[in-house]
């Protein structure tokens, strides 16, 4: 079977299929999502698919969005972000069809005809965290990547751990604050981050790209990184900082009842001054994160790596694609960090990375994931 071949049985459209990308949204990594679908776009094969890009307003207005790509990019003096127009994009089903219509104020609404898949190039909440595939779920539309539940826990960094530990994966101490707790225990708090011990990461529970994240030496740089953090959320996951590499491992799901793939594990290296970690600028804005893939690793190490990420994967229920990251420690541990349920999805993002070091490059992968929505069905499965 090759790339993008749809089966007998799927109910698919004949001809091209048609993919309305969905990008922006309601979060902090609204902008992370712009750059993202800039890429998919800017690569899609438009002789196999019919491409329609959609963008979320800030607003949560739904827009279609214009096909120049020249300023969906964050080197420039702003971040790139969808417009609000006088024009709404909803999807509805008429006449047994998933349909696009525009619709505006005092005019008829316009239909732009029927949906096969939709790839949501959303990050972070409202998007990557199980809301729009809940959405699409309602709307009996094929969609690419993880479904509800496994969307939302995989958002969750508290949750996630709950669920790792629970599939026998090594997660690091932690403690979980809410916004009650912070509200009216505050020193309780501080009395429990202080058993983790100095260095630790205070992270927003629910967000990506790095918002909201700050490394923390000491008790007089806590209360600072909390409210930084609950910036982005009120619920906030703090970690021990743990000594290790970063290794990140690709998964992509298996076709039918195939396991899930995984690619060769890569290694994360900051360069540069003013980053002590992997924060936002070193990823998006300075560019000063290197991939090296594979990771210089032992044999079984990546082994090991590979078949962990596949744990974690199956753990939370994941479809479609996810990133798995690793610390790999002095004494040949393996403590996993997160799950990424719609990684970093640029040409130079460390996901499309790994496949292209393992043999998968951009434009077959983005084939790959649209094969697998078109070929999912809809509702439990």
């Amino acid at each position: 079977m090759t790339l993008n071949e749809i089966p007998d049985g799927t109910d698919a459209r004949p001809g091209k299929p048609r993919v309305a990308v969905l990008f922006g949204g309601r979060s902090s990594e609204h902008a992370v999502s712009c750059v993202t679908a800039a890429g998919v776009l800017g690569t899609i094969d438009r002789d196999k698919y019919e491409v329609i890009p959609i963008g979320i307003a800030k607003s949560g207005q739904w827009v279609l969005a214009s096909g120049d790509l020249s300023g969906w990019s964050l080197a420039g003096s702003s971040l790139p972000e969808v417009s609000a127009s006088s024009q709404t994009v909803a999807l509805a089903e008429i006449g047994g069809e998933h349909q696009l219509i525009v619709a505006a104020p005092n005019e008829v609404p316009q239909e732009l005809g029927t949906v096969d898949v939709v790839f949501p190039l959303l990050h972070g909440p409202f998007g990557e965290d199980g809301t729009i595939q809940g959405l699409l779920e309602l709307s009996d539309t094929r969609y690419v990547g993880a479904g509800v539940l496994a969307s939302a826990v995989g958002m969750d960094k508290h949750y996630m751990k709950v669920v790792f530990e629970a599939a026998g994966l090594r997660v690091g101490p932690y403690v979980v604050v809410t916004d009650r707790q912070w509200v009216t225990a505050p020193e309780d708090v501080r009395k429990r981050v202080d058993q983790l011990g100095y260095p630790v990461f205070v992270k927003p529970a629910r967000a990506g790209s790095s918002m909201g994240i700050s490394k923390v030496d000491s008790l007089a740089e806590l209360d600072a990184a909390i409210e930084e953090a609950r910036l982005h959320d009120p619920k906030l996951v703090i970690e021990a900082g743990i000594v290790g590499r970063e290794i990140e491992c690709a998964v992509l799901e298996g076709r039918g009842n195939s396991e899930p793939r995984t690619s060769l594990p890569g290694e994360i290296a900051v360069a540069g001054e003013g980053h002590e970690f992997y924060d936002f600028n070193a990823k998006y804005v300075d560019d000063a994160a290197a991939l090296s893939c594979p990771a210089d690793i032992p044999e079984d190490a990546i082994a090991r790596v590979r078949e962990l990420a596949a744990v974690a994967f199956d753990a939370v229920g994941a479809e479609g694609l996810s990133r798995v990251d690793f610390f790999y420690t002095p004494d040949g541990d393996l403590i996993i960090n997160e799950i990424n349920t719609m990684p970093g999805f640029t040409p130079k993002s460390m996901y499309p990375q790994m496949w292209a070091a393992s043999g998968l490059n951009y434009g077959e992968l983005i084939d790959e994931l649209i094969f697998l929505a078109l070929n999912r069905k809809t509702g439990l499965r």
